[in-house]
């Protein structure tokens, strides 16, 4: 992608007036001892990137930038797990809340794209609350089918395909297999290490660069139908049409 996206990368005079801006959200959370501990958010920042590249390719007459990304989030399931840094729900909130009063004073309209899925409850009210107060702002998430919850097969082929150098094979091992929903009850009460002494959610040995660039492109476009065609619920995320309507 080039850098003219990026919004960092410009001075005030150099924004566009109405722009469609993407901003990434992500963790600082442990990811096995495999993952680096900015795994969510290197994947956010290259979905939201990626996704700029393309509606900047379908729509020339609609500025699209990149935000910096939104790191510290909500990770206290994890909080047991050295390297972990969360500022809880409430902060969370706050904070997404600010950054969409800030830049709806200049920007067209706002897509928080979103690679944790902890951070859902304070994504959904404040963006609830934002759209309550008429500002132009919807989340969409980064979603791969048949994903595993963490650390797994999943992340571990994302970030081989992006960042292989910081991903380390040698110590990637299966972790907890079940499914989520068996175990969300000890993950809520003691959070992942109660039911993962690795961190790890699923197995993440047979992951490849390849499968992660096939999961980066259709995300990303996933992400740019969202955009094109979703309607925002009542939580504000993008839905295809159907979905919204139900």
């Amino acid at each position: 992608m080039s850098d003219r996206a990026l919004l960092s990368r410009r001075s005030w005079p150099q924004v566009p007036e109405g722009a469609l801006v993407l901003v990434p959200v992500g963790s600082f959370e442990q990811h096995g001892p495999h993952l680096p501990l900015d795994t969510d958010t290197a994947i956010a920042v290259a979905v939201a990137e990626g996704a700029a590249a393309e509606l900047a390719r379908r729509r020339p007459d609609e500025p699209v930038l990149v935000a910096p990304p939104v790191t510290y989030a909500a990770s206290g399931e994890h909080q047991s797990f050295a390297g972990t840094i969360s500022i809880g729900h409430e902060a969370l909130r706050s904070m997404l809340v600010e950054l969409v009063r800030s830049l709806s004073a200049w920007c067209g309209r706002i897509v928080f794209v979103n690679a944790h899925g902890g951070n859902l409850p304070s994504l959904s009210d404040a963006v609830a609350r934002m759209r309550h107060e008429r500002h132009r702002v919807a989340w969409a998430p980064c979603q791969a089918e048949a994903a595993d919850a963490h650390a797994g097969f999943t992340e571990t082929s994302l970030m081989l395909h992006l960042a292989p150098d910081r991903v380390d094979m040698t110590r990637a091992a299966p972790g907890n297999t079940a499914p989520v929903a068996e175990l969300l009850p000890a993950m809520a009460a003691s959070g992942v290490a109660a039911v993962s002494p690795s961190g790890v959610l699923g197995d993440p040995t047979a992951a490849t660069a390849a499968e992660g660039e096939r999961m980066l492109r259709r995300m990303v476009e996933d992400v740019c139908a969202l955009i094109d065609a979703g309607e925002p619920g009542a939580d504000g995320r993008l839905r295809r049409v159907r979905e919204a309507r139900r």
